[in-house]
């Protein structure tokens, strides 16, 4: 059998990332897969964000290092780290207004030289992630006439025409109904399934369990828990993370969690 001999599309060693005065985690050790997806869990305030923008490489850590397919964020040539890694935030601001076209076409800017145009196969790219996310009719429609659900759809289809080996999403499901919810964690699911590296913030620990490989638990004072989703998901570990007691209820195969 050939071995994979692609790098892990993340890693970190010995990861500090703090904020002021706060530790968000010390000594933060993990390798992500291609296929893996990692959910990162956490109460409120706990710095989930603050770490993702971190392995984006949009922060610098207080200590440790990021690996992004096996080398440094500065190892890369400037620009070339945008086709390895793309980041969904948190809000999607609207400076200006565009249609949902052009806006989906900015994922394809890490592949353009300075003076170059998106031609039809960018355009191409463009209209399969819109039907991706069910905005396939929707092209010529201003980005200020959608509805928060209809924005969030499109920035995750901005993400996919980017194209990347890793993508990190901070709150993907914001403002998405339970039928959106899941399209856009099946899609993630099968993206991952294809040979890409995902990583999440959820706030929902059952679908957490239902989608991630591997959880990071972050307790909101610099500790963390890392590893296997059924290893990290168990009552007394989300209890003492969340604070509030959680019991685990067994549905079949499934484990569900709900507050006791």
């Amino acid at each position: 059998m050939k071995m994979d001999a692609r790098p892990p599309v993340l890693g970190t060693d010995a990861l500090h990332v703090s904020v002021g005065a706060r530790d968000v985690c010390r000594g933060l050790d993990f390798t992500l897969q291609p296929a893996d997806t990692l959910v990162i869990l956490g109460r409120n305030g706990a710095g989930k964000s603050t770490l993702l923008h971190t392995l984006a490489g949009l922060r610098a850590p207080a200590g440790g290092s990021v690996l992004l397919s096996g080398q440094p964020y500065a190892a890369w040539p400037r620009g070339h780290e945008a086709c390895l890694r793309g980041l969904l935030a948190q809000s999607q601001p609207d400076f200006f207004s565009a249609t949902v076209l052009e806006t989906a076409l900015v994922g394809r800017h890490p592949y353009l030289g300075r003076w170059d145009w998106e031609g039809p196969e960018d355009e191409a790219i463009a209209m399969v992630a819109l039907e991706q996310m069910g905005l396939a009719g929707f092209a010529e429609r201003q980005v200020p006439t959608l509805s928060g659900g209809e924005r969030q759809r499109l920035a995750i289809a901005a993400l996919l025409v980017q194209q990347p080996r890793l993508y990190l999403l901070d709150e993907p499901l914001a403002h998405l109904d339970l039928h959106h919810q899941i399209q856009v964690l099946d899609h993630f699911a099968m993206l991952a399934a294809g040979g890409a590296g995902v990583t999440m913030v959820l706030h929902d620990i059952n679908l957490a369990a239902r989608y991630a490989s591997h959880v990071l638990l972050l307790d909101g004072e610099g500790g963390h828990a890392f590893g296997r989703a059924a290893e990290i998901l168990t009552a007394p570990r989300l209890s003492a993370a969340f604070g509030h007691p959680l019991r685990a209820v067994q549905d079949g195969d499934t484990t569900l969690f709900v507050p006791a």
